[in-house]
């Protein structure tokens, strides 16, 4: 940002539209850009202590009458000299008459001169007026070098150098899409906290970017508490999780990796998409946090939907490394091809904001989707390169609901030897994981209401007496198998049994 602010400057771009919340931060890159020769003088607007050469203290007014923002612009107007004029927070004042027009003239008086008005704040408001002559920049969060200056603060050069390589990356990557402040703060109260600063207090950082999530309110924060031993079967997925737990790491790009881009799980409803989601946030130590489509859509006022998105998307940037989670993206853009029809093309508009911005992304944001029905996907998603792999879920052969059993009785009862697990696999052909819990719940609720403890006849009378979505949408199951036999990546078999497998 400093080399890009440094050669508008030089170039004589006579107004920069910074957006950022890091003023201080912000400022001190701003006063190295102008010491460059020809140096320049900075000044600092704001609308309660008017005109102040960079520096001074803010209780010293040097230029008097310069509170309004049309007097001030009139200052800069006089000035013969070159300077930087830093306005802060003028985006309420920006789209008056006077203010806009001054902002016109400073701009033209500006020609030939190295003069620049900086316009500063946290939110982007741009009359119509001064579209072509404004460049806009976001002014980005703290890098990891940065991020290690703060961190060195806290702990000092002696207590740094003892801590284990991996635990300070991992401190520092949790405290990406922090600004300088938040993660001095965060780092501060870990150390409060417990009177040290670890890896264990990795997870005191990652709450502070919940609050981020919370703020945007289309993003939501996902708890993992879930590790990838509670997840039955998907042997092959799991392990294509296990081998990138660490693609997010600095190593990784030293040995050259690039950053994994996303995962699309296809598969038989209720047979663990959802739970895959919440384990990779356990396994790779990021946070989980869903964006909710139906949130993004607001009808209320023209282009509002995709602002929504794009800011939910900037949020998610934000706070990278992290994973991305949509639930059923066949629903999500199920309409896009013909809502010109139905919406006036804005499922169409959010669809192609969404791919480009898949397509365009440089930020360590894993986008993991999960979808029941692939023919409802636009064919854009499936494209190679849109995402890292395309893995589909099938219903859990005999070892896998053997294991879903166990895991499912282990999470309700200390002792589970009492349960012959081989038999209840067999009596339960063709259930979903989703649906081997509920037995285990109806069984336990048909003994509790007995006030019993529950058995094994209990579970085979509750699956005997459920019918499997299997059986229910036979030709829908048998039409996602045939889909997924050549084109999707199975996660719990090796390809060469599952192509060998009987649908």
């Amino acid at each position: 940002m400093q080399e890009e602010l440094s050669i508008l400057i030089q170039s004589q771009y006579p107004l920069v539209y910074l957006i950022t919340s890091e003023e201080e931060r912000a400022e001190r890159t701003i006063a190295t850009v102008a010491q460059i020769k020809p140096s320049r003088s900075v000044f600092v607007w704001t609308v309660t202590h008017g005109m102040i050469e960079y520096g001074q203290q803010s209780g010293t007014i040097t230029q008097h009458n310069t509170v309004s923002p049309e007097a001030a612009l009139e200052w800069v107007v006089r000035q013969k000299e070159p300077g930087i004029y830093i306005f802060k927070d003028l985006h309420p004042f920006v789209e008056s008459p006077a203010v806009t027009r001054w902002l016109r003239d400073a701009i033209a008086s500006f020609k030939g001169m190295q003069k620049t008005i900086i316009l500063m704040s946290p939110v982007q408001t741009v009359p119509i007026e001064l579209e072509k002559e404004v460049v806009v920049l976001d002014f980005p969060l703290p890098k990891i070098e940065e991020l290690e200056e703060v961190l060195l603060e806290q702990l000092g050069v002696t207590r740094i150098k003892r801590l284990p390589t991996e635990t300070k990356e991992k401190l520092l990557r949790a405290a990406l899409g922090l600004t300088r402040d938040e993660a001095e703060k965060v780092y501060r109260k870990a150390q409060v906290t417990t009177g040290r600063l670890t890896e264990d207090e990795v997870a005191i950082v990652l709450s502070e970017k919940q609050q981020l999530i919370r703020r945007n309110g289309i993003l939501e924060y996902l708890e993992h508490d879930e590790g990838i031993d509670g997840v039955g079967g998907l042997e092959e997925l799991k392990h294509w999780l296990t081998q990138r737990s660490n693609a997010f790491t600095q190593r990784a790009r030293e040995y050259g990796l690039p950053q994994p881009k996303g995962m699309l799980i296809l598969g038989v409803p209720g047979c663990g998409k959802s739970l895959i989601a919440k384990t990779a946030s356990k396994v790779w130590a990021l946070p989980l946090v869903r964006l909710d489509m139906g949130r993004v859509y607001d009808g209320s006022t023209v282009g509002r939907s995709e602002a929504n998105l794009r800011n939910a998307l900037k949020a998610a940037e934000s706070i990278s490394p992290m994973i991305l989670f949509i639930d059923e993206l066949d629903k999500a853009f199920a309409g896009s091809a013909g809502s010109a029809d139905s919406d006036g093309g804005t499922s169409s508009r959010i669809f192609g904001t969404f791919l480009t911005w898949m397509q365009e992304k440089r930020s360590p944001v894993f986008v993991m989707a999960t979808a029941n029905r692939v023919d409802r996907l636009p064919g854009e998603f499936l494209r190679k390169g849109r995402f890292d792999e395309l893995f589909f879920v099938d219903l859990p052969n005999f070892e896998e609901r053997s294991q879903i059993f166990q895991i499912h009785l282990s999470k309700r009862r200390s002792d589970v030897s009492r349960f012959d697990l081989p038999q209840l696999s067999s009596v339960s052909e063709g259930f979903s994981g989703a649906e081997i819990e509920q037995a285990i719940i109806a069984a336990m609720y048909e003994a509790f209401a007995q006030d019993r403890e529950f058995t094994q006849l209990d579970i085979i009378s509750a699956v005997k007496s459920t019918t499997p979505l299997s059986r229910t949408m036979t030709e829908q199951v048998a039409a996602l198998r045939d889909w997924a036999r050549l084109r999707a990546r199975p996660a719990a078999t090796t390809v060469a049994e599952y192509q060998r497998m009987e649908f």
